[in-house]
């Protein structure tokens, strides 16, 4: 069983190349007529050659018909059965030997792509990603650099100066999924209980698009991947960042009757200019937050470096404001839409597997006053 499915059908293509990308911007990202890997590339001429082949096929059966339409057309004339011929060994063998010549060219293309695309061996520099699908979001594991994030991949750039592929890993913790950037490479089944492999060596920087490309449930359309392609240094500064712990943060001092403690700390201010929250709001700021964020379900299912929280569930939250999204790439990682996440995903991804957790409009506000300091 091949571990990857190249599709070298324009027609099933086409869609990548003609849906909207998830940034908002069209026809960029997501096109597989513009590769940016070598992988992508050979897929990319695979597709042309058959193109080519059956688009020959498609003009001379087309000319054949239309000269057979026109030529052996009634006409008012024709008073008699035209002859009858019954059987032509040179046509039969025609239309059998040419289309078996035809499916092994086409065969040995196909296969020669796979297998050269499947079998490179990983250089030694090679960055080595664990790819976990889940209902409905991706988590991405760097064994050899100790980092856990999800939904955005980063990947260093790959030039002939300095080649530096990217390898995957790929499983799935739940039901079946697949794993399809279409600049980048083809689809990879993500399978539970076995791992498929993949990879790809990007030369241009820049944010690709992808998408779940296996139906998987409810919210499959809404599973969207983006792969980050930094410069060495971009890589190297996003690396050390995610690597750091966050540390638990210091509760403020209780309020006394003699008013020692009674007003907010500096750091508790700091906290509360740094969200946006006025002064008038007693108890919103990102130290109160943590403590929320500690005592309800959230560290069943989500984990935070450095913190007491070491859930395995969800997406790892350790630096999640790093990320441009949350929901797997369907809405912009900001504080407002934080807070409408929080209260209620299901409405923005209906079916998805983390609850409404039915907190208050305050415990809300305070989860999130702690969620924007993660970076």
């Amino acid at each position: 069983m091949l571990r990857f499915r190249v599709i070298p059908v324009v027609f099933g293509c086409m869609w990548a190349g003609c849906c909207r990308a998830q940034s908002g911007s069209p026809f960029v990202n997501t096109n597989i007529f513009k590769p940016v890997s070598t992988p992508a590339r050979d897929i990319h001429s695979l597709s042309l050659f058959v193109l080519l082949i059956t688009g020959g096929i498609f003009v001379g059966m087309s000319a054949l018909l239309t000269f057979a339409l026109i030529r052996y057309r009634s006409r008012p004339t024709d008073t008699l059965e035209p002859p009858q011929v019954f059987g032509s060994t040179q046509i039969e063998l025609a239309w059998t030997i040419i289309p078996v010549l035809l499916i092994t060219v086409l065969f040995l293309g196909t296969g020669r792509m796979i297998f050269a695309i499947q079998d490179a061996p990983p250089p030694k520099n090679a960055l080595d990603v664990i790819v976990i699908g889940h209902q409905f979001w991706w988590e991405f594991r760097y064994p050899k650099l100790g980092i856990v994030t999800a939904n955005e991949l980063h990947v260093p750039l790959s030039t002939k100066a300095d080649p530096q592929p990217t390898y995957l890993k790929l499983t799935s913790a739940d039901v079946m999924h697949s794993f399809w950037v279409p600049r980048l490479g083809g689809k990879t089944d993500v399978l539970p209980n076995r791992v498929n492999e993949m990879w790809f060596d990007p030369n241009v920087p820049g944010v690709y698009l992808g998408q779940c490309a296996q139906f998987c449930g409810p919210e499959h359309a809404k599973m969207l991947i983006r792969v980050y392609v930094d410069p060495p240094d971009k890589f190297a500064a996003w690396v050390k960042n995610q690597q750091r712990a966050q540390t638990e943060l210091p509760q403020p001092a209780p309020a006394t009757p003699n008013g020692n403690g009674g007003g907010p700390s500096a750091a508790t201010r700091e906290n509360a200019q740094m969200v946006n929250v006025s002064e008038a709001d007693q108890g919103i700021n990102a130290q109160t937050g943590q403590k929320v964020f500690e005592e309800q379900a959230c560290v069943n299912c989500h984990t935070v470096k450095g913190t007491m929280a070491n859930g395995r569930y969800g997406p790892d939250l350790t630096h999640l404001m790093s990320r441009d999204t949350i929901g797997s790439g369907i809405l912009p990682n900001t504080q407002e839409n934080l807070v409408r996440w929080i209260n209620d995903p299901n409405d923005f991804k209906p079916g998805c597997l983390m609850p409404a957790m039915h907190l208050t409009e305050e415990q809300n506000r305070q989860i999130t006053a702690y969620l924007i300091t993660l970076h």
